[in-house]
């Protein structure tokens, strides 16, 4: 039996992580004092991190492994603590890492669809480069034929979006081809439907799921930490626990106006180069909101972000 392996972390619970090797074995792993790892920050192991690990036979027929080194990660989906709540000194946390596209998986209704995540999702994906699917489920709900009027601004940027129906098994099969060869993670709300679409892509019953909670209206959470599963198409699925806030760390309220793609057009007709696009005169993207070219919806996504990142900084 060979002494080192190279394998991916499917999951994570706990002191332990369980890594799939390259021969599709899973294999329970730990850290040690001496785990190396080429990336700097929080979280030493992630979900959707390669790693090579040392194996050793265990009391039972199975093997267990000792993490040796973790990869540099090529992208990464964080969360930030609530310092007030954690006992450890990280004040973020890496869910999931080397994602090739992140899955915002938001619904029509039960909740209902939130523009204000949808806008925070696209500036995040933006900042870190990654491609961005808007993934809208249970469209069958839309007996009103509303949503393509909510999803009309969208469409105009450019952004990806399948619609679908887990309950109805609407839309799966466009979904299993935007998925294949990819490792997707899916991020959102809870209560949005991500587990239950997981379990209709499988074909099995993986992933616990639960109903909107009735006394508040909101997602009720599922899924406590991030699983990666292998898909029957080719490609990984990571379904990642509800966030509600995100960290966007590396965005400031400086450059936070790039990352809305439609002002790109109207900043260079502002008179001022820092031009902040709230008070100053001469600004070509408020001008731009006033004439309806630019959805004000979006700017007012803009203007609540834009004081977040101030709070926060």
């Amino acid at each position: 039996m060979k002494e080192l392996y190279s394998g991916i972390v499917v999951r994570s619970g706990g002191a332990s992580y369980i890594v799939e090797d390259e021969d599709g074995r899973t294999i329970r792993c730990r850290t040690i004092t001496g785990t190396v790892s080429d990336n700097e920050g929080a979280s030493l192991v992630a979900v959707g991190d390669r790693v090579t690990f040392k194996a050793k036979p265990s009391g039972t027929d199975k093997l267990e492994g000792v993490i040796t080194h973790v990869d540099r990660r090529s992208s990464a989906l964080i969360r930030r603590r609530d310092i007030r709540r954690n006992r450890s000194k990280e004040t973020s946390q890496v869910i999931a890492s080397n994602i090739d596209q992140l899955v915002l998986v938001t619904s029509f209704s039960d909740p209902p669809l939130n523009r204000r995540l949808v806008d925070r999702y696209i500036v995040f994906a933006e900042s870190e480069n990654l491609p961005l699917l808007i993934l809208v489920n249970k469209v069958d709900l839309d007996r009103e034929g509303v949503l393509e009027k909510e999803l009309e601004t969208y469409r105009r940027l450019g952004c990806r979006i399948c619609l679908v129906s887990a309950s109805k098994r609407i839309g799966l099969d466009e979904l299993k081809g935007l998925l294949s060869g990819q490792l997707s993670a899916f991020s959102g709300h809870s209560g949005v439907g991500k587990s239950t679409l997981i379990n209709r892509l499988i074909g099995r019953s993986e992933l616990k799921t639960a109903r909107t909670s009735y006394k508040t209206g909101k997602g009720v959470h599922t899924t406590s930490s991030a699983i990666m599963i292998r898909l029957p198409e080719g490609g990984y699925v990571i379904d990642t626990p509800g966030i509600r806030e995100f960290n966007l760390s590396d965005i400031t309220k400086e450059n936070l106006r790039f990352y809305f793609r439609e002002f790109l057009e109207y900043m260079p007709d502002c008179t001022y180069s820092s031009c902040s696009h709230t008070v100053e005169p001469g600004c070509a993207v408020l001008k731009a909101v006033e004439s309806g070219a630019i959805d004000i919806e979006r700017y007012e996504s803009y203007l609540v972000l834009l004081e977040t990142l101030e709070s926060e900084s």
